[in-house]
């Protein structure tokens, strides 16, 4: 004798903390949604998954090669290709988390308007399924290290620390931004333009070190600023920028959860707006 379960769907009102318990039991949707994403994002390309490591390759040759050549930037004993390339990594990720997520929603059109999911997959599905260009990236910087001869420390241990850090500042501007773009389409203007002026404020092509310390503490108000600086602690050794990387951890948490209530409380429009 089988029991028939009555399931009413609601709207959610007021303001409300993502339902993580429903996202359990979502799980295996969310693991094909990163599937999907993962398969679409390489589809009918003639490299595939090798864009993973040719993104942050292609920007550490043109960089490395210029500000070899014309500008001296101070990189405190570490080969610059490996200061950058370890630099890249997070950048890379954060840049095309914050494209594909704002995004998300709108290219899911049909899946958001016919039937009901937990919504706030679909912008993570799309960041998640990032994880596995960083993780390439990060075996490809494996290489790199073994190429220079440059030793791995104890450091590396924080690694995963700095990668959940990145995940949280992507998915809470990435959760905001999907929500947004629901309702107004100048997103898709202002995050190109946003994330080109965010690279020049985060020591991406510098050292933190390097700018005036009067400065630092507002290069810090940028979390991707200490996430990037982690990555170089992590990978090769530099001084643990503390400050800098507390305050970005603490404004990445904070984004993530700013991002996921604002997400659930514009939710219940979705499907009729988009």
């Amino acid at each position: 004798m089988t029991t028939t379960v009555e399931l009413i769907i609601k709207p959610r009102r007021g303001w409300n903390a993502i339902d993580f318990r429903e996202l359990w039991d979502h799980r295996e949707l969310l693991g094909f949604l990163i599937w999907r994403d993962v398969k679409i994002r390489y589809k009918q390309t003639a490299f595939g998954g090798l864009w993973a490591i040719l993104q942050p390759l292609i920007g550490m040759l043109v960089f490395a090669t210029l500000f070899t050549r014309v500008a001296h930037i101070s990189t405190y004993g570490v080969p610059y290709p490996l200061f950058l390339y370890a630099a890249l990594v997070p950048w890379t990720f954060f840049a095309n988390a914050l494209a594909l997520s704002s995004n998300s929603l709108l290219a899911s059109e049909h899946l958001v308007r016919k039937i009901y999911l937990p919504r706030v997959m679909v912008p993570i599905a799309s960041i998640l399924a990032l994880m596995l260009d960083m993780a390439v990236s990060l075996a490809f910087m494996g290489i790199l290290l073994a190429c220079y001869r440059w030793p791995i420390s104890s450091s590396i241990l924080w690694l995963p620390v700095f990668i959940f850090g990145s995940f949280l500042t992507s998915a809470g501007l990435g959760l905001i931004l999907s929500a947004l773009n629901v309702h107004f389409r100048d997103v898709k203007y202002v995050v190109p333009f946003f994330t080109q002026m965010a690279f020049f404020l985060t020591p991406v092509i510098y050292a933190l070190r390097s700018v005036p310390e009067k400065f630092r503490m507002l290069l810090a108000l940028n979390p991707m600023t200490g996430m990037v600086e982690g990555f170089r602690h992590a990978l090769l050794g530099s001084s643990f920028a503390s400050d800098a990387i507390w305050i970005s951890l603490c404004l990445g948490a904070t984004l993530f959860v700013v991002g996921a209530y604002l997400f659930t409380r514009m939710e219940r429009t979705f499907a009729d707006v988009i």
